[in-house]
């Protein structure tokens, strides 16, 4: 620069990471309460790495005290981080809006000053230089409203007369191309070292044949040496061409104090890509003149350098250009609804950092699956849907909660079964909203028209009311889960999900077995001539019938050990799932479990599966593949095309006779043909034990 000028020093800035707040709310709610005492905390930042954006001052979650001990920084265990070097400040809080705006802010500015003053003078500024960045920070925390006020003060002394700048350029035009080389490596490997990466206030010493060295500034004497370049340097967070940061105010007062010093070369240290930059970076020449004014008023000629002589300070951040505080609300962000999202959806993200990255979360998130039956089976798919993302459900199902239920059925408490019981559909809605408030549930309270239970004329209306019902919401959604509790509440939904070609999934109890199953596409989807994968019915050779008609009790009821819907309800969760990350989603083939041809090597969640059938007897589980039937009862091109073009009335008919479906399919051709065949039986031939058919 061509003549003096005082030195502009650019600003710190601040910003508070979220999480700094959430932990403040928590220390506040669960251990301050109303104790205002300071809070020592630790802010963090680093030299600018950009051409055109300053680095922060910034507060983290990790920048408060733990609550098993808020005297002390847990931020304070952080050394060696290179993006993180800490500075100490003090937090006051207030406990009313009114507290924050009467705060002292001249004495606590000063308060601050003071202690940077007499750490300069003790020596400790030396031994520790990030104590000359100290901060203060006052706040009042609105936890009903989850807003928090704040003002951030970076305490400068202040020089008087200011200091003078006689010199600022570009490093690498101040150095020599051999220095700067040297310069850039050592600085470089200051900042790679554990020991030192986050000192932020360092010297600079280049020997007459340009070899440069880092050392601390407690080093200073020993740099002394005739035709050494000597500079402070020091971690600039300002990114701007002519103006030094913030830090090297208070450096400036350390090196006139300790050294007496009348003229500062210094080095504004900036970085691009975590290396050195000297092209950013900045070389400067300041000239301090020994504040007299103040060495008058003590009357000893010693200014600064006399402890009791305290500079004035300023340092409080402005807020777009004015002197003013900040605000910022945190009412969605904090609001208990927002913190389940976040935390429901912590794992699924993980799950994506290195086990499985590719990972679908928008497809889970936007799915609408659809429960039909919200019994043992539908409580415990419920769960896990939504543990894998899923926040649209609907769950039908025409029962109320039972005394015997709730010990079994996980959404339901002794409250549901009261006074004859709440509708489980309406229960379970309630409960998914109480353990994710976030969830998008809904209940449907119908029955679900069955083929052998016979519509009685004055009925028939309100069974095709809900015929017409259940092909709304399997239209509407986007699969299918068939949780019901027998074979022919099955039938009607494999027929509309055939029609519409959705996902569809059923579970089913035995004793101590299971099976879980994903029906193969419809009919008439739009795929290549491969053999369709079965549905629920395929291995049948009747019509779904009346199967709780002349049964006892435990032959209606489903009567099953309790460990085993927890786990068909997670395999045929699991199911879905693979079925979305699956490249050909519906239309993939059944694979088997250990199977040389299987594609789970290709896939991210491994084999996708037809029928996994098991056994907790045996603690088994084996894995089958089942071709579509075209004597299907529910999902054949016959039965679909019936429905296609008579609608209702098909329904009906069939609902009311059940043979019906058998004459359409063939099924009745079929078994009066298999009853005819005769079996010739050799009696002559004692060899044979078995006759090969």
């Amino acid at each position: 620069m061509a003549s003096e000028s005082i030195v502009v020093f650019a600003q710190f800035q601040s910003a508070v990471d979220e999480g700094f707040w959430h932990r403040f709310s928590s220390l506040k709610l669960n251990k301050l309460g109303i104790d205002d005492s300071p809070i020592p905390i630790t802010g963090f930042y680093a030299p600018c790495s950009h051409p055109q954006v300053s680095n922060h001052l910034t507060l983290l979650a990790e920048s408060l005290p733990s609550e098993s001990n808020e005297q002390s920084s847990t931020a304070a265990t952080s050394g060696g981080n290179r993006n993180r070097c800490p500075v100490p400040g003090i937090l006051y809080n207030t406990n009313t809006i009114e507290s924050f705006h009467a705060l002292d802010k001249k004495s606590l500015l000063k308060a601050e000053a003071k202690k940077i003053w007499d750490d300069i003078h003790t020596g400790k500024a030396v031994e520790d230089s990030a104590v000359l960045s100290r901060f203060l920070l006052i706040s009042f925390a609105d936890l009903k409203k989850w807003t928090f006020h704040y003002w951030f003060a970076f305490p400068a002394l202040v020089l008087d007369p200011p200091a003078t700048l006689v010199d600022l350029r570009r490093a690498s035009q101040y150095f020599s191309l051999e220095e700067a080389k040297s310069v850039s490596a050592a600085c470089n490997e200051w900042r790679n070292s554990s020991l030192t990466a986050d000192v932020p206030f360092f010297l600079v010493c280049v020997d007459p044949n340009s070899l440069a060295t880092v050392k601390h500034i407690k080093d200073w004497e020993t740099c002394q040496s005739d035709g050494n370049k000597l500079l402070f340097g020091f971690y600039d967070p300002c990114h701007l061409p002519n103006n030094p940061g913030w830090p090297l105010r208070n450096f400036l007062a350390l090196i006139s104090v300790r050294w007496n010093l009348k003229s500062v070369r210094f080095l504004c240290y900036r970085e691009n890509r975590g290396f050195a930059d000297l092209g950013l970076s900045l070389v400067g020449e300041a000239l301090i003149t020994v504040p007299q004014g103040r060495a008058a008023k003590t009357g000893n000629g010693l200014g600064w350098r006399d402890h009791q002589c305290l500079p004035n300070a300023v340092g409080w951040e402005q807020n777009k250009g004015r002197q003013v505080s900040r605000c910022i609300s945190l009412a969605k962000s904090m609001d208990p609804t927002r913190l389940a999202i976040s935390a429901a959806d912590l794992n699924l993200k993980l799950m994506r950092w290195r086990a499985l990255p590719s990972l679908n979360l928008n497809a889970l998130s936007s799915m609408k699956c659809l429960l039909l039956g919200a019994g043992t089976l539908g409580c415990q798919v419920a769960r896990m849907l939504m543990a894998w993302g899923v926040r649209k459900i609907t769950l039908v199902d025409n029962g109320r909660v039972a005394m015997s239920n709730p010990l079994r059925q996980s959404l339901y408490t002794l409250d549901d079964c009261l006074n004859g019981g709440e509708y489980k559909a309406t229960a379970a809605v309630k409960s998914l909203g109480r353990i994710f408030p976030a969830v998008d549930a809904e209940g449907v309270v119908m029955a679900i028209p069955m083929p052998g239970h016979p519509v009685p004329s004055q009925e028939e209306d309100n069974v095709l009311e809900d015929c017409r019902r259940l092909h709304d919401l399997v239209d509407s959604h986007d699969a299918v889960f068939l949780l019901t509790d027998t074979r022919e509440s099955r039938w009607l939904p494999t027929l509309l999900c055939a029609n519409t070609n959705k996902i569809t999934i059923t579970a089913a109890l035995g004793f101590d077995s299971f099976l879980v199953m994903r029906h193969g596409a419809g009919p008439f989807s739009s795929n290549d001539e491969r053999q369709r994968l079965g549905c629920y019915f395929c291995s049948d050779v009747v019509a779904p019938i009346d199967s709780t008609a002349n049964r006892t009790l435990d032959q209606q009821c489903t009567v099953t050990r309790p460990g085993l819907a927890p786990i068909a309800s997670a395999l045929a969760v699991e199911l879905l799932v693979g079925i979305l990350h699956h490249p050909q989603g519906i239309f993939a083939d059944g694979e088997l479990a250990n199977s040389s041809n299987s594609g789970s090597c290709e896939q991210p969640l491994g084999v996708l599966p037809h029928q996994i059938r098991g056994s907790l007897s045996q603690f088994s589980q084996m894995t089958l593949v089942g071709q579509s039937s075209n004597s299907c009862t529910a999902c054949s091109s016959t039965v679909v095309s019936e429905y296609q073009e008579r609608g209702m009335e098909f329904i009906i008919q069939a609902i009311n006779h059940p043979t019906y479906l058998e004459d359409l399919t063939g099924l009745t051709e079929l078994m009066k043909s298999a009853s005819s065949f005769q079996l010739d039986w050799d009696n002559d031939d004692d060899d044979d034990d078995c006759i090969e058919i």
